[in-house]
């Protein structure tokens, strides 16, 4: 299998040399590392391309490096049928920079792709209708990004009073604080059956 893999990202590599930047195996699975703006480029060849018959398509997803100067390595991953392999196709992209739409290639990546936008904030050039999908009309923010605050920034509450959803600005119900182990309400100062180990 891995054979086979590596053969077929050797095959990959070679057809698009200028917009293939590498490819590995890791765990029985084929990744090819691309370059972003040549995306509709590699994804057309993966489908059309006798060697590959990559024809299904089955999701578009982002991660988040937040140290890295690109920042974000949007994810494709494909299924052939034909030779029953999968692949994934990863672009390092920016805060800043537009990845073009795949959906001349694959019109099922429409919402996938309204969704990397929407949790990430990446975006995607050349799509029909670039607007969030999953949050509220009005949110502030990309909530799968790392520097994203995880209480949030609103809370969404029914008002009684006013007959309607509202929107509230975070609070805390509890303030933090440090917890006192050896206090006898906190902790206790004997050792429980099965923590002898530990220390």
């Amino acid at each position: 299998m891995e054979g086979t893999l590596e053969k077929l990202g050797e095959t990959v590599a070679s057809a698009l040399a200028g917009s293939v930047l590498g490819h590995w195996v890791a765990n029985d699975e084929l990744t090819v590392m691309a370059q972003p703006r040549d995306i509709v480029k590699v994804m057309t060849f993966l489908r059309e391309d006798d060697r590959c018959q990559f024809l299904s398509f089955i999701d578009v997803t982002a991660i988040d490096w937040p140290s890295r100067p690109n920042r974000f390595d949007v994810v494709y991953h494909l299924m052939s049928p034909k030779l029953n392999l999968r692949i994934r196709v990863k672009a390092e992209v920016g805060e800043d920079t537009a990845v073009p739409s795949i959906i001349s290639v694959f019109p099922g990546a429409d919402w996938f792709e309204r969704e990397v936008y929407d949790l990430y904030g990446v975006l995607f050039s050349g799509h029909p209708d670039m607007r969030r999908i999953l949050t509220d009309y009005g949110f502030e923010g990309h909530p799968l990004r790392k520097d994203f605050p995880m209480t949030g920034f609103v809370e969404v509450r029914y008002d009684d009073e006013v007959k309607r959803v509202v929107y509230d600005p975070v609070r805390l119900a509890q303030e933090f604080r440090n917890f006192d182990f050896l206090s006898p309400w906190e902790g206790t100062d004997y050792v429980l059956p099965g923590d002898e180990k530990k220390s």
